[in-house]
């Protein structure tokens, strides 16, 4: 009776969802020439995003973003706003699909994953990495 209502207490903030995303979510994932250009860049960011942690992991994800889009492109000005974009827009507390933690239900924050839950997130993704998990159509 008390596992029972223990499994029942784990509302979605407890339990990460499989990973999903939608590349740059609302934003041009490249240019006229190369429409995919920083897609995989994004995608890098939503596996950090959709994990969450600490508020000093999101900046790092955000600067690693900001890097990535700098290294394809060559455009200091295109990283600049994507990194403002991000820092603006994916807070944890906001009720989008794309926050920080947006693969835990909405309340968590800026929680660090135990050992555990960061074990979780490596087995998820490892399963979005082979197919067999996750999907490429969109965030929860």
């Amino acid at each position: 009776m008390a596992a029972a209502l223990l499994l029942a207490g784990c509302g979605s903030v407890h339990a990460l969802r499989d990973f999903r995303t939608d590349g740059c979510s609302f934003y041009p994932e490249g240019n006229v020439d190369d429409p995919e250009l920083w897609r995989d860049c994004c995608v890098a960011h939503d596996m950090a995003y959709w994990q969450g942690g600490t508020a000093d992991e999101r900046r790092g994800a955000d600067v690693q973003l900001s890097d990535c889009v700098l290294a394809r492109t060559g455009s200091p000005g295109l990283a600049k706003r994507m990194y403002r974009g991000v820092r603006l827009s994916g807070a944890p507390l906001l009720p989008t699909t794309f926050r920080w933690a947006y693969g835990w239900g909405f309340g968590r924050g800026y929680a660090p994953l135990d050992a555990t839950e960061r074990q979780r997130a490596a087995e998820l993704l490892a399963a979005y990495r082979r197919g067999a998990g996750g999907s490429a159509g969109g965030k929860p």
